[in-house]
């Protein structure tokens, strides 16, 4: 049993490992334009809602919290411990997700996607359009994989309502727990490489 939590430990390491140069590779795109156009940067920051950015990181660290928790009790064994720690995440997760939904929503709503509809009488709006380019690529890449991850978490909590795991089993959620670690840790860097750029001007 302690080879197999190893092995599949492992597993998710490397896969984490390729993870983690996929999204380096976006934040080098980041950094790359950044350098090229930085008061573009720093208004394309101005028209996103630290607030919304906020609420967004402190519901990622309770769900953090709220997974730590759910590898906790599968390691004593308490069943009741998993499921309520388990849903607790997945709902913190949509959280997440629904406030995005209503930041993306904004951003249509006052013509900030790249494209034909973009407002072009922005200032420097070529290179603010890229910024929105990177930032929804970023952020759309990141939802993508809180998506699989609230879809593993409800595999997870099907498997532990069923009483699966045990003190002496617990590899699932363990493994689990590392890749939802990981998808919020992106967000904090995103966070304030995205939202905290400059003095936000209630430009948005």
């Amino acid at each position: 049993m302690e080879q197999q939590l190893e092995a599949s430990t492992l597993g998710m390491w490397v896969f984490l490992v390729t993870e983690v140069m996929f999204f380096g590779g976006m934040f080098m795109v980041y950094i790359l334009y950044r350098v090229l156009y930085p008061e573009a940067w720093v208004m394309g920051s101005n028209h996103l809602n630290v607030t919304l950015g906020a609420l967004n990181t402190g519901v990622l660290i309770c769900s953090s919290l709220t997974m730590a928790l759910a590898v906790r009790s599968a390691q004593i064994g308490s069943r009741s411990g998993q499921v309520v720690n388990l849903i607790l995440t997945i709902v913190l997760g949509s959280v997440f997700l629904i406030v995005k939904y209503f930041e993306y929503a904004e951003k249509f709503e006052h013509h900030l996607v790249p494209g034909p509809h973009f407002d072009m009488s922005l200032p420097e709006a070529p290179h603010q359009q890229l910024f929105f380019s990177i930032y929804f690529m970023l952020t759309g890449v990141h939802a993508a994989h809180m998506v699989v991850g609230i879809g593993l978490m409800l595999v997870i909590l099907t498997m532990a309502m069923r009483g699966r795991f045990s003190s002496s089993y617990y590899t699932p959620v363990e493994v689990s727990g590392l890749y939802w670690h990981f998808v919020d840790i992106v967000w904090i860097f995103l966070f304030p490489l995205l939202y905290l750029l400059g003095a936000h001007l209630g430009a948005h």
